[in-house]
Parts: C-alpha cells; structure tokens; sequence
C-alpha cells in the first residue's frame, strides 16, 4: 500500500503540507530499488525534490535520483528489475535523463514516485542534491521556494509542464549558487 499522502493524477498539480513519512517512504523505496539491484550503491540512490525539503510543500510525489555509469545500457538492464517493484519506464524525453514512475494501483491513474536515473556525479546530478542540501541549509530559500510554487497554485491546478517552467528561474538561480561555490 502506497503512502496515503502520495499521488498525483496526469496533468494535475497540487501542493501537499510537508509530511514527514515523506523521508521513511523513501528509505523504504531505496531498501527495494537496493535489493532488486544490489550492484547499485546506496549512495547511487537519493531523495530529491521537494519532498525531500523539510517543511515546504510539495506535489505529493516522491522524486528518487539514480545514479548510473552508462545511462541507456543500464536503463535497458535494470529496467525489469525496476518493474518487479511497480516502477514503469516513461516516454518521457531529456537529455542525460530516463524517468520511471510508480503508480498507486493497476489503473496507472495516479502517479506516486518518480525515478530519475541520471549519469552518477554528472553535473545534473551534483545539481539536484546540491539543490536539496542548500534548500535544507538555507530556511529564506526554503520560503522562496514554496512562495514561487504557491503563486502558480493559486492560479491553476493543472499543467505541469507549466508548473515546471514557472518554477525554472528560481531553480536554475539556485544551481547557479553550486557552480559559484566552486
């Protein structure tokens, strides 16, 4: 059974209050995406996005990054393996990025967790943990951060591809603090 505060339909957006059997689910998801692929390193394997930003809200889905050497070969070996544990690879086209998703039961309605396996330690993926760790650090960033998703909430409760650009700006302003840093 799936964390009763995960889940989002197709297309749909909305926040959730911060939840914290956010990080237990994914502990629990990392347990089983490690024993279907024991040769990945846990470390391969972590909580990003908004669920993993304590006390902001957040679309009520559980982003997992994995980390890969060879991006396609091993999407295509680890794809049966992903789906033993109910994760679906999607259509979904970005560079440097295959996206699996876990759904809440055999409609495929309402998606729960999202896997994004990216090249292990590549820029994209020094980004995403870079942005989870300075929003934790950082509580005025936090609250811009909720602040910029709240605004496009108020407005509309569908378009994601939308909610994502509206969020853009902000994002790649905080990845921009990382590439500062070094």
């Amino acid at each position: 059974m799936e964390h009763p505060a995960l889940g989002l339909a197709r297309n749909e957006v909305r926040l959730a209050p911060y939840h914290p059997a956010w990080k237990e689910e994914f502990q629990r998801i990392r347990e089983l995406i490690h024993t279907a692929i024991p040769q990945l390193d846990k470390q391969q394997i972590q909580h990003i996005g908004s669920t993993a930003i304590k006390g902001i809200q957040a679309k009520p889905v559980l982003d997992i990054a994995l980390g890969v050497t060879h991006l396609e070969v091993e999407a295509h070996q680890y794809e049966s393996a992903l789906r033993s544990i109910g994760f679906y690879r999607l259509k979904v086209e970005r560079p440097d990025e295959i996206v699996f998703a876990r759904f809440r039961d055999s409609s495929f309605e309402i998606k729960t967790h999202f896997i994004h396996m990216l090249p292990y330690r590549s820029e994209h993926w020094q980004d995403m943990l870079f942005f989870r760790d300075y929003m934790n650090t950082h509580a005025a960033a936090r609250q811009e951060y909720e602040a910029v998703k709240k605004a496009f909430t108020k407005q509309k409760t569908e378009g994601i591809q939308e909610y994502t650009a509206h969020k853009e700006a902000y994002i790649q302003h905080i990845f921009q603090l990382r590439n500062a840093e070094q």
